[in-house]
């Protein structure tokens, strides 16, 4: 089971996965937002919590839930009172200056054994068009809930509310295209369609949501070029695992709050933009299995917050590394460059890096010895050197050998 962080959270939370896991995992940033919209007093009414006395729910607003949850197979909720009150997880509701709750937020779906989010009916469910009727929603979340009855993603969801900050729609089978009508949601902080059947291209209309922080769109069929960036405080954009063709945008540069980016396992041909190197805060970079064919820029040993850069399986037009290429990048702890194309010496600047824990640079025409200053790299527990050019002796200890033992490759 992946990683999820349900919509209640009240913070930003944002997952910096440990750098010796997967990188390529999937993972959702959730935003609440602490302001007072909507002339809403106190924090979200959990089903843990207590409601005031002579509290009542918003009339239209309980029957738009009940119509919801019918749509999704839960037909019991109908017997539920008072939806608010109901105390059940899933659902959450603020009250107004007169005491009256308001649906804020909606979750469906089983996270995980410890989660108790309404499960939806896969065969039959759908979302209901009274999801109109709830004028205070911030967070909506369906996790694998039409799987068995694949559908689009309804084009009126880009009318909800414009309190609406968290639109999750992941692994729910969603088929055809991504509404252009979301860009309409211009409050949005998060947007996950991740593992979904969507086709076509990327709405341009999504560049309009200038307050997100995480964007999604990751496991898809999508075609078509990436539009030029531009969001002020995006922290987390994940495209990976899709059809997206042309180079990367220049534009990208802009995006200065970008902690992770992944584009990985798509079609993407030209070079690494050097407005690359403006993204000061960036922790994650995966560019791999893509069809990139020109050498690093030069900006790149700007990124001196970078922890992990991923490359591997791109051609990259016979490139020498130059032997400054990683100076400056004193935070790398994993470096990919496996079946890139690379020739020349490895460069003695990795071995100054010295929070690196993991180095794959297999399947190039590397030749030359391996510098003597990777003995100093003391966190390194991966090392593959296999399948190069190179020569000369291994420059470590008996107990480094040891401690990396079977993930020290560097045989020819």
């Amino acid at each position: 089971m992946q990683t999820f962080f349900p919509p209640q959270a009240q913070a930003l939370v944002v997952l910096l996965m440990s750098l010796l896991l997967p990188l390529t995992k999937p993972f959702t940033v959730i935003v609440s937002d602490s302001s007072n919209q909507s002339a809403l007093l106190d924090g979200p009414q959990s089903g843990f919590t207590m409601n005031r006395d002579g509290a009542r729910t918003d009339a239209r607003e309980q029957e738009a839930v009940y119509d919801i949850m019918r749509a999704t197979g839960n037909d019991w909720a109908t017997d539920i009172p008072d939806v608010c009150r109901g105390r059940w997880h899933g659902i959450e509701c603020m009250p107004d200056k007169d005491n009256v709750y308001h649906v804020v937020s909606l979750s469906f779906g089983a996270l995980s054994d410890d989660t108790a989010f309404p499960t939806c009916d896969p065969a039959k469910s759908y979302i209901s068009k009274s999801i109109m009727k709830l004028p205070h929603l911030r967070t909506l979340f369906f996790y694998r809930c039409f799987s068995h009855n694949p559908q689009p993603i309804p084009a009126f969801l880009g009318q909800l509310s414009p309190t609406l900050q968290t639109l999750v729609l992941r692994e729910n089978g969603h088929v055809g295209f991504i509404p252009t009508e979301l860009g309409n949601l211009t409050r949005l902080k998060v947007l996950d369609l991740h593992k979904n059947n969507l086709n076509g291209s990327i709405p341009v209309s999504l560049g309009r949501l200038a307050e997100l922080r995480s964007l999604d769109l990751s496991r898809n069929t999508l075609t078509g070029s990436i539009f030029s960036l531009s969001f002020p405080v995006l922290n987390v954009l994940d495209l990976s695992q899709n059809l997206l063709v042309g180079s990367i945008p220049s534009t990208l540069g802009s995006c200065h709050s970008l902690i992770k980016i992944d584009f990985s396992r798509n079609r993407l041909s030209g070079s690494i933009p050097e407005s690359i190197g403006s993204l000061k805060e960036l922790i994650l970079m995966d560019l791999s299995y893509n069809r990139l064919s020109k050498p690093f820029p030069t900006s790149i040993r700007n990124l001196n917050a970078l922890q992990a850069l991923i490359l591997k399986g791109n051609p990259m037009g016979s490139a020498t590394i130059s032997s400054e290429e990683f100076d400056g990048m004193t935070s790398l702890m994993i470096l990919i460059l496996s079946y890139t194309n690379l020739h020349g010496p490895i460069p003695e600047s990795l071995g100054r890096l010295t929070n690196l824990r993991v180095i794959h640079l297999d399947g190039n025409r590397l030749n030359g010895s391996i510098p003597t200053n990777f003995k100093d790299l003391k966190n390194l527990g991966e090392l593959r050197l296999n399948d190069n050019q190179l020569t000369g002796p291994v420059p470590f200890g008996r107990e480094m050998v040891w401690k990396m033992r079977r993930k020290l490759k560097t045989s020819q």
